[in-house]
């Protein structure tokens, strides 16, 4: 067998689990210290051999001794296998005992998949390395079940509120067709209604999208203003807040940031669209920026309905309003605090809601101080 035929099957060997490599230290640790021991014993027994005096008798007395060293040696060899095959067989029996609750972990974990998260290793002894390697992974194991379960309820409502408009326009389609008596005028109606529901439509992948891309992370810095931003946001929802009979005031100071300015207009925008959107006629709607301690600030501020202060963090999961869990009103998809929050974390910001007392909320979002090296 040439060096490439034994090369390629000693590939093929079965690896070494950890236990067997536990094993041949532990038992390598003790066949060395017993050999030290047999070692230094022997060396002792040949010194005092070789300083015997010349003497006949003491000849006769050394050949002896020599036979006798040769016995003992013997019984060291023979002792020294023992003690290896004792050593190899300890070390088995230990390394199987320490390596036992990562074997319960192993199996554990195989088991485990997206259908049955709720199970846990639940590691029971003393609270060592592998017992905190076991609650680290039940952690592991609570944090992945509840981002499934959030995946799943998100995915079931975006199906809900994309079939809705669906379902609508199909309905409004199949009643025109069956009005034998439908004119212009019916199909006009319903092609401004069916342009609306695509309208939904449209604002509700939008968001989706601008939700998957600030879930995803910046990719590339830049150095930008809040407050021409906001201004900007601002100025094109004069019109709406003036049809709803909201009075906006705003004070818009330098806000430099450093970030994504195109996500960061999506969070202005839902911000101030829900201002408007949860308002009250007459109503009124503040928005500001400003700079303290070199960190940036947006502060948008509405008159509205009273909001509980039980009710602000359910506020922030996917598809839920004020009120209800899901509603069939136009004017909104339940999706802005969501990529509020998500463009928010892209940033390193954090946002704070207040219940204001007389009805409305406060939200304030403070991003980190800009990055000097942002283009």
């Amino acid at each position: 067998m040439n060096l490439r035929a034994r090369v390629a099957s000693l590939s093929h060997l079965p690896r070494r689990t950890l236990r067997a490599q536990v094993t041949l230290l532990y038992g390598g640790v003790f066949v060395a210290l017993v050999a030290a021991v047999l070692g230094v014993t022997g060396l002792l027994f040949r010194t005092a051999a070789a300083a015997a005096p010349g003497t006949p008798a003491s000849a006769i007395a050394n050949t002896q001794h020599i036979i006798d060293l040769h016995r003992l040696a013997i019984g060291f060899a023979i002792a020294f296998a023992v003690a290896v095959l004792l050593a190899l067989a300890l070390g088995w029996l230990i390394a199987g005992r320490v390596l036992r609750p990562l074997r319960t972990i192993t199996t554990t974990a195989r088991k485990i998949s997206a259908s049955n998260l709720h199970e846990r290793l639940a590691l029971k002894g003393p609270n060592d390395e592998l017992k905190q390697l076991g609650n680290t992974l039940d952690d592991l194991f609570g944090r992945l079940e509840a981002s499934f379960e959030s995946q799943r309820n998100f995915v079931a409502n975006a199906s809900h509120e994309l079939r809705t408009p669906l379902t609508a326009e199909r309905s409004l389609l199949q009643v025109t067709l069956a009005d034998l008596e439908a004119n212009v005028e019916s199909w006009r109606s319903a092609g401004e209604e069916l342009l609306k529901l695509g309208e939904l439509q449209e604002r509700l992948i939008e968001a989706l999208l601008t939700l998957a891309r600030s879930e995803r992370g910046i990719e590339l810095w830049e150095s930008f203003d809040l407050a021409s931003i906001a201004e900007t946001v601002v100025l094109v929802r004069r019109t709406e807040a003036e049809r709803r009979g909201i009075r906006v005031e705003s004070a818009f100071g330098a806000a430099p940031v450093s970030g994504d300015p195109s996500l960061a207009e999506s969070l202005i925008a839902n911000l101030v669209d829900n201002a408007l959107r949860h308002n009250v006629e007459g109503g009124r709607v503040y928005v500001a920026t400003q700079t303290r301690a070199g960190c940036a600030a947006f502060l948008a501020v509405n008159t509205g309905p009273v909001v509980p202060p039980q009710d602000i963090e359910r506020l922030f999961e996917p598809f839920r309003r004020a009120g209800a869990d899901r509603t069939r009103s136009r004017d909104g998809h339940g999706l802005g605090l969501s990529i509020v929050r998500a463009v928010a974390e892209a940033h390193g910001a954090t946002v704070v809601i207040t219940p204001q007392p007389e009805g409305g909320l406060g939200v304030e979002v403070s991003f980190p101080a800009p990055y000097p090296e942002a283009s």
